[in-house]
């Protein structure tokens, strides 16, 4: 996914078009402002530990705090607060159902479309400053190699809890302040944990597409598309949720039982596509160095980045959710039941306010920690989930793509007619258009023909039209077309 930012844009005909509104009916809406803790009982105390988030400024639906000690040995213990939303939701509610119905929260360039109400995921669920919140805790220990333990071993502990944020962090902040040495207490090991875990990632096989994100600035009396500028502390805090979701997808592969994120490894097309793309761009790819530490190597800031993380997209194709206990393939065979970017076993569990799989997820998690049946309301939803997520992925894809067309074709108008250089990113393939890379602006556009992916030729914007939200280069007499 394309990550745009355009708040003067109004992407609102587009959400129209979809039916993506914030219509949640009166009986969820009604369920969402009276939820109340229906796990208040079983809750450990845990509002001594001072734990805090970490978000972009104008976030107001947090996931996910963080408490981090470092251990005598040189290793890490992990306190990750996940916002209960399994305990706010009644399962068979109107608002189940609304959230089931929905999946996901939609991403726009000028706001969003959350998966609950606001007045749940941005009030009573999210985990804000200074007020009590019900949570489920994942304390963690990580060893000085970067490995973790197991819920055996004492590895792992996570259960339901009260806790209480203590600061509302942001990224530009916790940067600054690691630059500065002057972390606040509760992540002052954040920057260490980090790069340890990060390492252990490339070490293993992990292929991490950090897609520069975009944004829409005025530029005159037009509009200019630059890229934002990325944070270290996004990538030290990512770690705390994939690590998570590592330790949580094992639990439910062990046991038989959840619900997990799978994408299949990269085929030698894919691959090769990739380096054909490195090369044209000039990017150095090291004699033996894996997919991941190529692509980890690359400056974030840089437009060539752009290019390289759009063709690497494929490389990840194929992603799905799996439902535990698996059902065979038709030809028999097991499915599939890695994450083959992260090179292990993964489940989304850090995000529920805003992703549905993650309520269901945890809550299997939740009973298999406690030695107790995974409850009846998960176990009859997890055979459905996956077709239904991949119904709101599909939705929220094509938000993505009509949006960015959009953006694309505000910013371009005034460039039609005119002369680019670029780089194929992508091959036509059925009624989808070639993408082309332009690096100033840093736009990744459809284009005419059926040049080579990795191809470098000049070409022509001949449309630009924000009404029918459509980008076109066209090459330049004819280049880069392939031959039969």
């Amino acid at each position: 996914m394309r990550f745009f930012s355009a708040p003067d844009i109004d992407f609102a005909g587009i959400r129209t078009e979809l039916g993506i509104t914030e219509d949640y009916g009166d009986q969820a809406l009604a369920e969402a402002a009276d939820a109340v803790d229906s796990c208040a009982a079983d809750r450990e105390d845990l509002r001594h530990l001072p734990f805090v988030t970490i978000d972009p400024p104008t976030s107001r639906d947090l996931d996910q705090a963080v408490y981090l000690q470092t251990r005598p040995d040189g290793g890490f213990t992990v306190n990750y607060a996940i916002a209960d939303v399994g305990a706010l939701v009644v399962p068979g509610g109107a608002l189940d159902a609304e959230a089931r119905r929905r999946g996901t929260t939609f991403y726009f360039p000028d706001e969003s479309v959350p998966l609950h109400p606001r007045v749940l995921s941005e009030g009573s669920g999210s985990l804000l400053p200074d007020v009590d919140r019900p949570a489920v805790v994942w304390t963690m220990e990580v060893a000085p190699d970067g490995t973790v333990g197991g819920l055996g071993d004492g590895g792992v502990h996570v259960r339901r809890a009260l806790v209480r944020s203590v600061a509302k962090l942001d990224y530009a902040g916790v940067s600054a302040d690691a630059a500065r040495g002057a972390l606040h207490p509760s992540i002052a090991a954040l920057p260490a944990f980090g790069q340890l875990r990060s390492r252990a990632a490339l070490a293993r096989g992990a292929i991490g597409l950090d897609m520069p994100a975009q944004e829409v600035v005025r530029d005159g009396d037009g509009w200019t598309i630059r890229l934002a500028r990325r944070y270290d502390s996004e990538d030290w805090n990512e770690q705390l949720s994939l690590l998570t979701g590592i330790v949580a997808g094992t639990i439910m592969r062990d046991a038989n039982v959840g619900i997990l994120r799978t994408v299949p490894p990269p085929s030698d097309a894919a691959v090769e596509q990739l380096r054909a793309m490195a090369a044209t761009l000039g990017a150095s790819w090291p004699d033996g160095a894996t997919i991941g530490q190529f692509l980890a190597a690359q400056p974030a800031d840089s437009p060539t980045t752009l290019a390289l993380m759009s063709a690497a997209t494929g490389l990840l194709s194929g992603a799905d959710y799996l439902a535990l206990p698996a059902v065979a393939n038709d030809d028999g065979t097991t499915p599939y039941t890695e994450h083959s970017g992260l090179a292990s076993v993964y489940a989304h569990v850090t995000a529920p306010l805003r992703r549905l799989p993650d309520r269901f997820a945890t809550e299997a998690c939740l009973a298999v920690a406690a030695g107790r049946p995974v409850p009846d309301w998960v176990l009859e939803a997890l055979p459905g989930l996956p077709a239904q997520v991949e119904e709101s992925a599909r939705l929220a894809s094509r938000a993505d793509r009509e949006s960015v067309d959009l953006a694309e074709a505000v910013v371009l108008e005034k460039y039609v007619g005119q002369r680019f250089d670029a780089v194929v990113t992508r091959p036509r393939r059925d009624r989808r258009a070639a993408e082309v890379f332009v690096a100033d602006p840093p736009v990744l556009a459809p284009c005419e023909g059926d040049p080579a992916p990795g191809n470098r030729l000049a070409v022509t914007l001949t449309q630009a039209d924000p009404a029918q939200r459509r980008v076109r280069f066209t090459p330049v007499d004819g280049a880069g077309e392939r031959s039969e």
